[in-house]
């Protein structure tokens, strides 16, 4: 170990130097985007009124109500969600361009969502995953901060050994474990260091390493492998704007980016504006089908699943596709309460896929999407979540504090060696 130390120290310096920067972006907006999903909901229904409209009002049946919207005209949606609740409006997403609050009682559009809150978070979310780049400079700002992730977590394991005193006596321990008192400079920068490190190491390392398989998908395809499964197969080259618009249910931020309703699809997280007509504008959009029917959604919702909270449907792309329902009673990251339910046009359940109907690989590899975030274990997994990105934004900045006074001596060092000596 006394031999291992110096190249564990030196690993840990290099690869907090070289990627530092990035580490404290990500960081500090990890921090941001903790509580994003609660947060742009209350914004997204603040001043909404969404109750019955009369004593004794009875909420429309889905097929009128969706009867409702496809009768407006315009582009089809992508996603409709019920909220469990007589005050909570049923919203209709339009890819991710757009949404509409719907009362449930009347159809009449009572909201488009927080475009302000939207946008924090999606420039949040962007500098996040992308560094801020756009367009074709994406995959490089993606490069970038996936292989800086992978830095950060040779960084927390290294920690891991460094931060533990070499002398295992109460004083010694103490003075990593706790924060000190009366500090100032250097000192003050290693108790800061050694101690958050400490107390966030286990966390911190989940959340970095499971970060990794959203970045890379080799080390998504290793989580497959190592339960003794086949790797999914991906979409072509040509289709990777639809998977990731489709397929990303509560894609990665860090998880970042999260939907304002927190429903399980996830397939419109992320948008950062609501237009008023629902997504006329920005870009292509499928075309509308027919309005398919869902019977009692509700009926449908509680004899699966009775303690449900969101119902989603992903809006079918063909008239005669089937009708697949995730059904959710977390708060929209916690794959172990959901469940998705396909139905066919003659109104028979075809298909109930519970989280423990699944593979052992998609298992964890779902786990690890949301270990991310913190969401796999609810409200106080975020919180959790954002406490140790708070932390590691102060590992980083003292770190680098450390390594530039490092540095300093060092060079007054060898400015007193050249001085010439006189007689």
């Amino acid at each position: 170990m006394r031999a291992l130390r110096p190249i564990l120290f030196w690993t840990h310096l290099v690869s907090g130097v070289v990627a530092g920067a990035v580490v404290l972006i990500m960081s500090v907006t990890g921090v941001l985007l903790t509580y994003q999903k609660q947060m742009t909901l209350w914004a997204d229904l603040r001043g909404v009124e969404a109750g019955p409209p009369t004593p004794g009002a009875v909420r429309l049946a889905p097929d009128s109500l969706l009867a409702i919207v496809t009768a407006r005209g315009g582009t089809a949606p992508t996603t409709v969600v019920w909220r469990n609740g007589a005050q909570m409006p049923v919203e209709v997403q339009f890819g991710r361009e757009g949404r509409q609050y719907l009362s449930a009682y009347t159809g009449e559009v009572l909201g488009t969502g927080s475009v302000t809150m939207r946008k924090v978070f999606s420039v949040a979310t962007e500098w996040h995953r992308y560094l801020a780049m756009t367009n074709a400079q994406r995959p490089t700002g993606k490069a970038i901060t996936g292989w800086s992730n992978m830095a950060f977590l040779v960084l927390v394991l290294t920690g891991m050994v460094l931060w533990w005193p070499r002398n295992l006596n109460w004083g010694a321990v103490r003075n990593v474990l706790l924060f000190r008192r009366g500090l100032s400079g250097k000192a003050r920068d290693f108790n800061w260091h050694n101690v958050i490190g400490i107390w966030s190491a286990i966390p911190l390392a989940l959340v970095v390493a499971s970060a990794t398989v959203i970045s890379f998908p080799w080390a998504s395809d290793l989580v497959y492998k190592a339960v003794g499964e086949a790797p999914p197969s991906r979409a072509p080259e040509g289709n990777a704007a639809r998977g990731a618009t489709i397929g990303a249910s509560g894609n990665a931020s860090g998880n970042a980016s999260g939907n304002a309703s927190g429903n399980a699809s996830g397939s419109a997280s992320g948008s950062a504006s609501g237009s008023a007509s629902g997504g006329a504008s920005g870009g292509a959009q499928p075309a509308p089908v027919a309005t398919p029917r869902l019977g009692d959604v509700y009926a449908v919702a509680a004899e699966r699943m009775p303690d449900w909270r969101a119902l989603s449907l992903a809006w079918p792309k063909t008239a005669d596709a089937p009708l697949v329902y995730t059904v959710d009673r977390g708060m929209g990251g916690e794959p172990t309460k959901r469940a998705t339910l396909t139905v066919s046009r003659n109104g028979e359940p075809t298909s109930w896929q519970p989280f423990d109907s699944l593979t052992t690989g998609r298992q964890v590899r779902t786990i690890m999407r949301f270990t991310h975030t913190g969401e796999v274990l609810g409200f106080w997994g975020q919180t959790l979540a954002g406490l140790v990105s708070l932390g590691a934004s102060v590992l980083v900045v003292t770190g680098l504090l450390l390594s530039l006074r490092r540095l300093l001596a060092w060079r007054r060092r060898g400015a007193r060696v050249d001085v010439p000596l006189t007689a």
